[in-house]
């Protein structure tokens, strides 16, 4: 149950500290953070940088990104719409995949169009444009986010669909990524924690499967690293998801509150460890 929808009520501040102590067990400090997850909510909540904006938009961001490490780092484009209605499909490719600007999850996947299940489509895509994605987690980078649809180029992936390689980087430095295959099936989702020295990290999140053995490393890693280092200069804390297909490298999305603030360590005394990298000196008052 989306419980978030009937706290709307709920002032932004208040809302966090319900849930947070909710699910982290603890309650929030806003005035004095110091875990990972605290220094998150206190930069959901009041670290109003404009250029979020831009990074949350799944449209917007890719010539942003462009602009900063190249054309070839860009999942191609086929179109951009306000509504359902407005796509015209004929003249789609034969794969391709749907997905909105504005929001976590609202995507369909289109293999092959002669298959396509567009009753299915419409309902997924339309229920996700209708859905103001700052009301989940209170993330103000969302509030005003005009929703739109984007066509974009079908990355065909493996057994467990594209591996995502999310690099968690403090003051333009990657300090280490979550490695994630399959999150379509939670029955099958895998999520890993790995160090840049592409090694099990002494933690993982407590709400999915881990990897049983260490995944394989991308043949581009290094090519990954350096395109992270540029694209999260200048952010205390910044996510930066990139893929791998075909040995090409291709930026996925930014996402400045990972897990809207709610991210459980295990073990946990690693969430003020890691929370010592965000450096909020200046900002708090």
């Amino acid at each position: 149950m989306d419980y978030a929808k009937y706290l709307k009520w709920l002032p932004d501040e208040a809302f966090s500290k319900l849930k947070f102590r909710y699910i982290m067990g603890y309650p929030l400090d806003l005035k004095n953070p110091k875990t990972f997850n605290e220094k998150l909510q206190w930069m959901k909540l009041y670290n109003n940088d404009p250029i979020y904006n831009i990074l949350v938009d799944k449209y917007k961001v890719k010539k942003y990104v462009a602009d900063l490490i190249g054309e070839e780092y860009i999942v191609p484009n086929y179109g951009v719409w306000d509504k359902f209605d407005d796509i015209d499909f004929d003249k789609l490719p034969q794969s391709f995949v749907l997905k909105c600007n504005h929001d976590s999850g609202g995507l369909y996947i289109v293999p092959d169009k002669s298959k396509m299940d567009m009753a299915k489509a419409r309902k997924k895509i339309e229920t996700c444009l209708n859905y103001n994605y700052y009301w989940h987690s209170r993330e103000r980078v969302y509030k005003n986010v005009v929703p739109k649809i984007i066509a974009e180029k079908y990355l065909e992936g493996g057994e467990l669909g594209m591996i995502d390689y999310k690099f968690y980087c403090f003051d333009g430095v990657p300090k280490f990524i979550y490695v994630s295959a399959g999150l379509d099936d939670h029955s099958t989702a895998r999520i890993s924690f790995l160090t840049m020295d592409w090694e099990f990290a002494p933690f993982q999140r407590d709400d999915y499967r881990h990897f049983d053995e260490l995944p394989q490393k991308p043949e581009g890693f290094d090519k990954m690293t350096e395109a992270v280092k540029v694209l999260s200069k200048g952010h205390r804390f910044i996510r930066i998801d990139m893929y791998e297909h075909k040995g090409h490298i291709y930026f996925s999305e930014y996402t400045v509150v990972p897990n809207g603030g709610f991210m459980r360590f295990k073990p946990e005394k690693y969430d003020a460890i890691v929370g010592e990298w965000i450096n909020l000196n200046g900002l708090i008052s």
